[in-house]
């Protein structure tokens, strides 16, 4: 991690500003597969807290969080839990792919970012932002900007004055290969900016 630290400084004087103001951030680490997904797909659109109570009443009214358990809790039932009919059918069409073998998570990680998203995106309701998540979370790919997260287009509007996402794209290039970490210290600066604490 401090060797991208010490990159992105060289890079761009606002990550010196995100660290002498806040400290270092946290890396997020989440376990790989069916679980974690079904947690993005609730935290779509979403805080982050909101969707874990959402997620942990799913996982308290079930034996497990598995394919084959989800895939049979009716749309009612989930409905009562808080999850939308949208997002029933997203994790219900990730179960379904899981089971037919339409996609196999653990290969994953023997993947590049772009086979991973070329895998992910082919499912019903996993589009990029929860892709990009899934490989910084899950698979720690060092290089990735998620411009589909309002957090980190809203940091880079305040502290770079570029409010164009092709433009974020292009002033972002320079932070290459670690444009992850440079997605740490920009979630970094909007929580602690806000006085908020987030458990990934």
């Amino acid at each position: 991690m401090q060797e991208a630290i010490d990159y992105l400084l060289e890079k761009d004087t606002i990550f010196k500003a995100i660290i002498e103001q806040y400290g270092m951030p946290t890396i997020p680490k989440r376990p790989q597969g069916f679980e974690t997904l079904v947690l993005l797909i609730l935290e779509q659109q979403v805080s982050i807290d909101s969707a874990k109570a959402t997620f942990l009443k799913i996982k308290g009214s079930q034996k497990a969080i598995a394919p084959e358990i989800l895939l049979h809790v009716s749309d009612e039932e989930f409905r009562n839990l808080g999850v939308s009919r949208q997002k029933t059918s997203y994790i219900k069409a990730l179960a379904t792919a899981l089971l037919n073998k339409d996609l196999d998570l653990e290969s994953l990680p023997t993947k590049t970012a772009q086979q991973v998203r070329e895998e992910l995106i082919k499912i019903k309701g996993i589009g990029n932002w929860t892709i990009d998540i899934y490989l910084m979370f899950c698979l720690q790919s060092p290089d990735l900007l998620p411009l589909g997260d309002i957090a980190v287009v809203n940091t880079i509007k305040e502290l770079l004055d570029i409010h164009d996402k092709d433009a974020m794209e292009i002033h972002a290039i320079q932070w290459s290969p670690y444009r992850s970490y440079a997605t740490y210290l920009l979630w970094h600066h909007y929580l602690k900016k806000r006085n908020r604490t987030v458990v990934y």
